[in-house]
């Protein structure tokens, strides 16, 4: 590939990277002028992409809002420290370097040989909100993106009996946090080849010693398959996470069957439309071979 096709190819992935991330903001109102964003950077490939779109959408934002580079060093064996701060010095943002062993409380209190993945993620979490309530952070941003969230949704409809994932927008357990998902719209395919482009130092993830989740894994195959066989199936299964019908679904929570009697069904007009023949409509799929001009974004202001 010649350099001038090969910077024109660039040029797309990183307009439809942004182009995502500023409609994953507009729709779910992510960020809100004056916010004090802390972005959560781990060394890996979506975390770095994150940053630098969250950064280039500052300067280019109809509101303000500040960001702040933020990194959780656990202590584990081998991480290369120097690495996150060398890079952040290089740019024109706030960090921290967050300095917390959690790793020795881990390999205490989880025998070996099991997965520590849970009480590790636990411990980070508290880390960081802990961090973020005594510096007036606003939102926490997280590098999870689409994948992320459809292998979620499928590992806990396969493996917990439940159907759920990760949602763009959320509020912590305690009620103190907001914590959002600028990438939810982004591929992984599209994040790990602007990353290569970018030739950000990724820090490898298996410093802990834990193995990778073969659940998720096994997941992740699942879906590049259908992917493969099935052109446009991705697409179709993460628009339906937005468009639930709670009462064709079974939670008496969601909707209240109790409740249903016959003459409330006969003053519905219009019929049930779910129990005819289903017709599908082609899912509107991203034209990589158009240029066209970048919307601009709109924030929310409830200022």
């Amino acid at each position: 590939m010649s350099e001038k096709r090969s910077k024109l190819e660039f040029n797309k992935l990183q307009k439809r990277l942004r182009r995502n991330v500023g409609k994953a903001i507009m729709d779910y109102s992510m960020i809100e002028e004056g916010d004090k964003i802390m972005v959560c950077l781990s060394g890996g490939k979506d975390s770095y992409t994150l940053l630098d779109i969250l950064m280039n959408l500052q300067k280019s934002a109809p509101i303000k809002f500040d960001l702040i580079a933020v990194n959780l060093d656990q202590k584990q064996p081998g991480f290369p420290e120097e690495v996150l701060p060398n890079y952040l010095s290089t740019l024109d943002i706030p960090y921290e370097i967050i300095e917390e062993d959690t790793y020795s409380v881990v390999k205490r209190v989880i025998p070996e040989g099991k997965t520590t993945c849970g009480l590790c993620s636990r411990l980070r979490r508290g880390v960081i909100y802990g961090w973020a309530e005594q510096n007036g952070i606003t939102k926490i941003a997280l590098g999870h993106h689409r994948d992320d969230m459809i292998e979620t949704l499928f590992l806990n409809m396969f493996f917990g009996g439940s159907m759920k994932s990760m949602p763009p927008k959320l509020k912590s357990d305690d009620g103190k946090h907001i914590v959002i998902r600028p990438l939810a719209y982004c591929k992984e395919k599209d994040i790990a080849q602007f990353a290569q482009e970018k030739q950000y130092p990724i820090i490898p993830c298996n410093l802990c010693g834990s193995q990778e989740n073969l659940q998720r894994q096994n997941i992740k195959m699942m879906l590049q398959d259908w992917d493969r066989k099935y052109p446009g199936r991705i697409e179709t299964i993460f628009k339906a996470m937005s468009n639930v019908a709670p009462s064709h679904l079974a939670d008496t929570e969601l909707y209240d069957f109790t409740g249903l009697s016959q003459d409330e069904l006969t003053q519905k007009s219009g019929g049930d439309m779910l129990f005819d023949s289903p017709t599908f409509s082609p899912i509107e799929l991203e034209d990589d071979e158009t240029d066209a001009p970048q919307q601009s974004i709109q924030f929310v202001n409830i200022g």
